[in-house]
């Protein structure tokens, strides 16, 4: 097994809560997840999972204390965090949660950050299960994927308007229609 840090595309290698974490350039995504498959042994994707980061780390951040027994969802309530967050390199984060089922199980998170609207290489010929997890990140979160055999809709209705899991996506009630002549 090479070095995490010598994969083609790493940018940064991170060991936190009990997780390792490969931070991969974008353009260099699906070199590095070819390799993963085929030189180390990550035969499985499990997920792949995108977050928002609008505004973190800014003003107005608020969340609770957490201690080694948990948090209590009633107090203390901090009105902010103690610390503020670390800045993210850009707005959106995809993450690829890769498995070795092999003798030594082992687990990867791949993640690679982008702005809006900046795609991310579609890495449906390494593992085709990310067909689902690729349409679904771009139905509720907008990350276009490059090179997608089949990038629409998976869970919305083909005319909604947006990507609701963003951040900036607009809060309020749809009008609900209860027959025909409303």
């Amino acid at each position: 097994m090479t070095e995490w840090a010598d994969l083609p595309g790493v940018v940064q290698v991170v060991e936190a809560h009990g997780e390792r974490t490969l931070v991969v350039a974008p353009a260099d995504l699906l070199d590095t997840c070819l390799r993963l498959r085929d030189e180390e042994g990550f035969n499985f994707l499990s997920d792949i999972s995108a977050a928002d980061y609008l505004g973190w780390g800014g003003h107005g951040v608020a969340g609770y204390i957490g201690t080694a027994a948990g948090r209590d969802l009633n107090l203390p309530m901090t009105q902010g965090l103690q610390a503020l967050p670390a800045p993210r390199p850009k707005r959106f984060a995809v993450n690829y949660h890769l498995l070795s089922v092999s003798a030594a199980p082992r687990r990867v998170r791949v993640q690679v950050w982008l702005d809006d609207g900046e795609p991310v290489p579609s890495i449906v010929e390494v593992w085709p299960t990310a067909d689902w997890h690729e349409r679904e990140a771009w139905d509720l979160m907008g990350i276009p994927f490059a090179a997608h055999p089949d990038l629409r809709r998976i869970l919305l209705d083909d005319d909604w308007e947006g990507h609701p899991l963003r951040k900036d996506y607009p809060i309020g009630g749809e009008p609900v229609r209860f027959s025909e002549e409303e």
